[in-house]
């Protein structure tokens, strides 16, 4: 749990402390108040990033250096960053750290209106949420997908050389193969374990019995992945080079969701949508806890607002075993749905 987080020099705080209570706080301003720079700090704080700027973005006008200290159950959590010369450390209980590690962070969630196009026609952010799970989950995944994403940049600048021997290209080939592999056999168990959770929450939240299965999505078999995509891409080397990008591979798979036998990407109502979004973020909430034994934070930005009361309800009742971080601009939206809560006013500068 997160008992106080002080701020200094980040984003529009440039001193600022704040004191949570266990359930439910709730962020209260105005537009532009700083609600979401408090979320930032607060996930910076559990994971060493921020879920929506880049590290440099974080720093406040006019200052090159940002400082958080945090008291947890867990003991005193501090995260200083300097632009010039760049610093980047978290110490942990007196012990210095220039990263995290999943044993390190603290198990977080995060729920804003941009999740609510999570089932749209971009792949890339199916992927992300799969990636953001594993990266907290399994100690390893996080490098693999870094040593991954390297890979396939290397490959697909060869790709588009006028000229390389194939002994260069099968160095990438080789590499992106392997990691690949060791991808999405770790995102088709998650996508197993999403399945068997979601379709209880999706039907509670909707009221409904309509069946909901949700498949990892991929052009390679899975119990012979990194085997298929070397032989997939040493047979078509002039392919991709004729569209400068690797075709196939970790970077190309998705997460399917299906309901009433029909892909829920296209054809889901508007409702249907949320209540699917709202039962993965459930899932995703277990999931954590599961996996890490440890309750993960749950931030919640302006996403209250975006929930008819149903769907407010199911939340609510979801998260009521979890230390749970929610902006609003309107604070009655909220404190109906709870019986005990924290309320942080933040004044508009």
């Amino acid at each position: 749990m997160l008992q106080t987080l002080a701020l200094t020099h980040f984003r529009s705080y440039e001193n600022g402390l704040f004191e949570f209570k266990p359930g439910v706080n709730i962020i209260v301003g105005a537009n532009a108040s700083g609600k979401t720079n408090l979320l930032e700090a607060i996930h910076y704080i559990a994971t060493m990033k921020g879920f929506r700027a880049h590290d440099k973005d974080l720093v406040a006008f006019a200052s090159d250096w940002f400082r958080l200290e945090a008291m947890t159950d867990d003991g005193v959590r501090v995260a200083k960053y300097r632009l010039e010369p760049l610093q980047k450390t978290m110490d942990i209980d007196g012990e210095t750290k220039k990263r995290l590690s999943s044993t390190h962070s603290l198990p977080i969630v995060v729920f804003e209106p941009d999740h609510m196009l999570l089932l749209g026609r971009e792949p890339e952010r199916r992927r992300s949420y799969m990636d953001a799970i594993l990266s907290l989950t399994t100690p390893s995944y996080k490098s693999d997908l870094l040593a991954y994403k390297r890979a396939l940049a290397q490959r697909n600048r060869l790709l588009k050389q006028e000229s390389f021997s194939s002994e260069q290209l099968f160095v990438w080939d080789i590499q992106l193969s392997q990691k690949a592999g060791v991808i999405a056999t770790a995102r088709h168990a998650l996508v197993q374990r999403l399945n068997t959770i979601c379709e209880e929450k999706y039907q509670s939240i909707s009221a409904s019995k309509e069946p909901l299965v949700i498949t990892y999505e991929s052009n390679l078999k899975l119990d012979s992945y990194a085997d298929d995509l070397l032989t997939y891409l040493r047979d078509n080397v002039v392919k991709d080079r004729m569209r400068g990008f690797t075709g196939a591979g970790a970077h190309r798979d998705d997460m399917q969701v299906v309901l009433k036998n029909t892909d829920a990407r296209v054809s889901a109502s508007r409702g249907e949508t949320r209540s699917i979004i709202l039962a993965l973020k459930i899932a995703e909430l277990e999931l954590l806890h599961e996996q890490t034994g440890k309750r993960p934070l749950l931030l919640l930005d302006d996403v209250f607002s975006e929930l008819d009361g149903s769907r407010r309800r199911a939340l609510a009742e979801a998260l009521q075993d979890y230390q749970t971080f929610l902006t609003t601009t309107d604070a009655d939206v909220a404190v109906d749905h709870f019986s005990h809560y924290n309320i942080i006013p933040i004044q508009k500068d």
